[in-house]
C-alpha cells in the first residue's frame, strides 16, 4: 500500500522545531503499516536481486553450479536486511528515535555488508558477463581506486573514523533536518561496510588481499570500537543531533531514554557482530587450510609419481 508517511511529512516538511503533526506512538504493527516501496532504494534492491537471479539462471542454463548458499546470504541476510531496515515501517521513525536510527546504523554497515560479500557477486558477474564487459569489471576491480579503498589498514581507518565524525560533529543535525542527506547516509554506511568486510570475508578476487592472520588480526582490533562508541552515546551528557528531538514533542518517548537504548544497541550488537565476523572468517581460515592440504598432498603424489617413472625408465 502506498500512502503519505506522516512521520516523514512532519519532519521534512516542518522547521528543525515546529512540527506539522506529532508522529504516532512505535508499535510493532508500525513496522508494517508503515511500509514504503515508491523509494529509490527499494528500486534499487529489487534491481540488485534480480540481477543477482539472472546471473545464476545464466550459469545453471549453462550446467555450471552456483552454491545455493550465496544466493541466500546476498538475497536474504544481504539485500533483505537492508530492506528491512529502510523499506519496512522502520523508516518512518529513524528521524524521531534515535534507537531507530541505530538499528539501521548496525544492519546497513555491518550485518548486511558482511552477507553481501559472502554472496560474491563479483565473481557471479565474471563467470556471466560476456567478454568486453568482463574485462572492464576486471580492470575496476584491479584499479588504483580499488586498490587504495580495498586496502584493509585504509578501510579499517573509513570504518571507524565515519561514526565519530558523523554523530560528533553538527552533521548528524544536517541529516535530520534534509531528507535527502538521511538517505545519502544510509547509502554511505553501506559502502563503508562493503568496503571494510569485503576484502576481510568477502569471497570475491580481489587485489592486495591479506592473508587470514592479518585479516584475524584486523577483526580483532575492530571488536571494541562500537563497544567504546556505544558506551560514549549512553554516557553523554548532551542530547545528539541537538534540541531536534526534544521538538518533536513526542509523549510516548523520552529523548534521553532512547539515546541510552540507543548506545545500548550499538554496544550489543557490535559484539554480536563481531562474534559472527570472526566466527566467519575461522570457517573460511579452516577451509582454505584443508583445500591447501589437499594441494599439496596431490603434489606429492606427483612427485612420487614421476620419481617411480624415471627410476623404472633407468
Amino acid at each position: 500500500m502506498l500512502h503519505v508517511d506522516p512521520i516523514s511529512t512532519a519532519t521534512s516538511a516542518a522547521a528543525p522545531t515546529v512540527l506539522a503533526a506529532t508522529p504516532p506512538p512505535f508499535t510493532v504493527t508500525s513496522v508494517f503499516t508503515e511500509t514504503r516501496l515508491e523509494s529509490w532504494l527499494a528500486v534499487g534492491l529489487v534491481l540488485a536481486a534480480g540481477i543477482y537471479l539472472y546471473g545464476v539462471h545464466r550459469l545453471r542454463l549453462r550446467g555450471d553450479r552456483w552454491p545455493v548458499a550465496r544466493t541466500v546470504f546476498f538475497l536474504g541476510p544481504g539485500l533483505g536486511g537492508i530492506a528491512a531496515v529502510t523499506v519496512s515501517g522502520l523508516h518512518a521513525y529513524d528521524t524521531a528515535l534515535l534507537s531507530v536510527h541505530m538499528v539501521q546504523h548496525m544492519v546497513l554497515s555491518m550485518i548486511s555488508p558482511i552477507f553481501l560479500a559472502l554472496g560474491a557477486p563479483v565473481t557471479l558477474a565474471l563467470r556471466t558477463l560476456p567478454l568486453r564487459p568482463r574485462k572492464r569489471l576486471l580492470a575496476i576491480v584491479h584499479s588504483r581506486v580499488a586498490r587504495i579503498y580495498s586496502y584493509p589498514l585504509v578501510a579499517f581507518t573509513i570504518f571507524v573514523v565515519n561514526p565519530f565524525a558523523l554523530y560528533f560533529t553538527d552533521l548528524y543535525r544536517y541529516t535530520l533536518e534534509h531528507a535527502w542527506a538521511h538517505e545519502v547516509v544510509h547509502a554511505h554506511f553501506i559502502m563503508t561496510g562493503c568496503v571494510f568486510f569485503w576484502p576481510l570475508l568477502g569471497l570475491d578476487p580481489l587485489p592486495g588481499r591479506w592473508p587470514y592472520p592479518g585479516r584475524a588480526l584486523l577483526m580483532l582490533l575492530s571488536v571494541p570500537f562500537h563497544t567504546v562508541l556505544g558506551l560514549t552515546i549512553m554516557q553523554s551528557s548532551t542530547l545528539f543531533g541537538g534540541d531536534w528531538y526534544p521538538s518533536l514533542g513526542l509523549t510516548w518517548s523520552d529523548p534521553w531514554e532512547d539515546q541510552v537504548v540507543a548506545g545500548g544497541i550499538l554496544w550489543a550488537g557490535g559484539e554480536f557482530v563481531s562474534v559472527t565476523m570472526l566466527a566467519v572468517l575461522v570457517v573460511q581460515w579452516m577451509r582454505h587450510a584443508e583445500r591447501e592440504t589437499r594441494r599439496i598432498d596431490r603434489e606429492l603424489d606427483r612427485q612420487e609419481a614421476r620419481q617411480r617413472a624415471a627410476e623404472s625408465a633407468a
